[in-house]
């Protein structure tokens, strides 16, 4: 194994790579025309719970699948609370293979969908799994490949099926030229219509000047929603952050004038209601003192003063834009713990429904973030004395903590600080990797170097790097991020309140794990899988490092889909399984 720092030459490059990736998609707001990966449209609250019960299609034709599914089967599980239905790729053994006692649960990493488990038919880490007599589900989380939100089976599979075109048109697109920008994507398909309306014009779309009352409601609803919605989203700091920004662009509207005092005021009394819980009386206060604000500005475009010239209308343009931002962050509405509370749970309980598995258990693979959704579960049923239902678990560059290790990662901890939620609320990794893949992948290769970020150099034929590039990749909420970046921080990753840390809970697990690490993995390095391996007991974890000095080596994606994985990595995996599946 060889050891790996990242020269600062590079870091400095991943910055500039990612500037110009925003640049060519444009604004995150989602009235621009991108190939962001936006959630379909938000369908109606599903009646039953237990509704999609059946797959696509029970044959091998799978008819109804959408294209983009090379799974046998295609299931949907309903999650209690919300219109999220996360779909379950099904691989099924073959007749002749070794009969197996659990199904076989394959969890993916952050920003990813079931793609990176499929690539093609020579390199699909699910069908060799099968073909080993191993009943494999691939889980798609929430805002992953083709779970969508809706409420009974005919739109989930319009749904499906809308995800599916555009997915396959953005590789398509990029194929022949065009920029992923140009790529069609019917926006009013994942808007409301008040959302697409535009703020200020009135009903035959003739641009108001000012309207006052207008301006006041929407105020008064911004502020209403830092309150109610955001007080789920972000911690009190955090939310006090972001409607602290919204009061800083207004103030600069008045900057320098004797009106500004008054503004003052208003703000630190709308800042104090924003923290008290939601009353009728609450309501009115804010409403009251967006009235009051709106005074001022109307005030101070009464002056001959030339800085007043134009002030409501760029007031109108602020709440505007705060708004688009801050419905961005409301559709982005989860987090690690979502995942790991409600996603996995649910599939888990849906695949031993339709296995049956005798003692009720899972095997279960995790790559990336998968393996560390399987770390945290490990850690948290240990910690709460509960059984996590797992016969043995492989983990592929995963870790808890990361402190201590060179991983790439560590540069986009910026877009996760709370202050910067409103101008990236959502990471588009998808879009970004599409929008960078012509640099990387043609002369000059500017950006050639992103290319070993995910699979080292000869390890993955360019036809299957190109497909895992333009197919395998979602957009990230802030949300997210945000609990994911605690991995990089003292005690490494913690729940959303902050007070729970799961490593020091690991080593309560009583379920065997084998870790592997890929030599020239830059995203997460040996060390910090190592890191993770030193926590559970000795007897019961497995550590396995792929890579030789001379060659050849293993980076992050490598593990799963490299030419030579299903040679070296796949049979240690199997093995392992085996081994604890009898």
């Amino acid at each position: 194994m060889c050891t790996l720092h990242f020269p600062v030459q590079m870091q400095s490059d991943i910055r500039t790579a990612l500037h110009l990736a925003f640049s060519s998609i444009g604004s995150l707001s989602p009235f621009r025309r991108s190939t962001l990966t936006l959630p379909p449209r938000c369908l109606r609250p599903a009646a039953s719970l237990g509704l999609l019960s059946r797959p696509f299609s029970t044959s091998a034709s799978l008819p109804d699948k959408p294209s983009i599914c090379t799974a046998d089967e295609l299931h949907y599980v309903s999650l209690p609370n919300s219109h999220w239905r996360l779909a379950l790729w099904r691989y099924h053994p073959p007749p002749q293979a070794t009969p197996r006692n659990h199904p076989l649960l394959l969890l993916s990493g952050v920003g990813t969908n079931a793609i990176g488990y499929d690539l093609s038919p020579e390199s699909s880490f699910a069908r060799y799994m099968s073909g080993q007599g191993f009943d494999t589900w691939i889980l798609e989380v929430r805002g992953a490949g083709l779970s969508v939100q809706g409420s009974n089976f005919k739109e989930i599979k319009e749904s499906a099926n809308a995800v599916s075109e555009q997915m396959e048109a953005v590789a398509k697109g990029v194929t022949n030229g065009m920029s992923p920008v140009q790529q069609p994507n019917n926006v009013s398909d994942t808007l409301s219509d008040s959302e697409i309306s535009h703020f200020g014009q009135d009903s035959i779309g003739i641009a108001t000047a000012w309207d006052e009352s207008k301006l006041v409601s929407k105020l008064t609803e911004i502020l209403m929603r830092l309150s109610e919605r955001l007080s789920g989203f972000l911690s009190d700091g955090q939310s006090r952050l972001i409607s602290a920004k919204l009061f800083d662009q207004i103030s600069n509207l008045l900057e320098g004038s004797e009106l500004s005092d008054r503004l003052e005021e208003v703000r630190a009394n709308l800042s104090n209601l924003l923290e008290k819980q939601q009353n009728s009386g609450i309501t009115s206060q804010i409403r009251d003192l967006s009235q009051r604000l709106v005074n001022i500005i109307e005030e101070g475009q009464r002056s001959v003063s030339p800085q007043f010239i134009d002030m409501q209308e760029r007031l109108s343009s602020t709440i505007e834009d705060f708004q688009k931002q801050l419905d961005l962050i409301v559709k982005y509405d989860w987090d690690f713990d979502h995942y790991l509370e409600e996603d996995v749970p649910a599939a888990m309980e849906y695949i031993r429904a339709h296995t049956k598995p005798k003692d009720g258990k899972l095997l279960a693979v995790g790559h990336s973030m998968g393996g560390i959704l399987l770390y945290a579960k490990l850690a948290r049923c240990g910690f709460e004395g509960r059984e996590p239902e797992l016969k043995a678990v492989v983990t592929l560059a995963s870790s808890l903590d990361y402190t201590s290790s060179s991983s790439t990662l560590k540069l986009l901890l910026p877009l996760a600080d709370p202050a910067q939620a409103l101008n990236v609320p959502v990471v588009p990794l998808g879009a970004m990797l599409a929008a960078a893949y012509p640099l990387s992948s043609r002369p000059p290769y500017v950006l050639a170097w992103l290319n070993n970020l995910i699979s080292a150099e000869d390890m993955m034929h360019p036809e299957l790097l190109k497909k895992l590039v333009l197919n395998n990749f979602c957009t990230i909420p802030a949300k997210l991020l945000l609990q994911l970046t605690s991995a990089f921080r003292e005690r490494g990753l913690c729940d959303r309140s902050g007070k729970f840390f799961f490593k020091d809970h690991l080593h309560k697990s009583n379920v065997p794990v084998l870790a592997i690490a890929g030599d020239q993995d830059l995203i997460c390095p040996p060390e910090a899988v190592e890191e993770t391996v030193k926590l559970l007991p000795r007897n019961l974890v497995t550590h396995k490092i792929f890579g030789e000095h001379q060659g050849p080596h293993y980076a992050h994606y490598d593990l799963v889909g490299g030419r030579l994985a299903v040679e070296q990595v796949y049979p240690c995996i199997i093995q392992f399984l085996s081994q604890h599946d009898d």
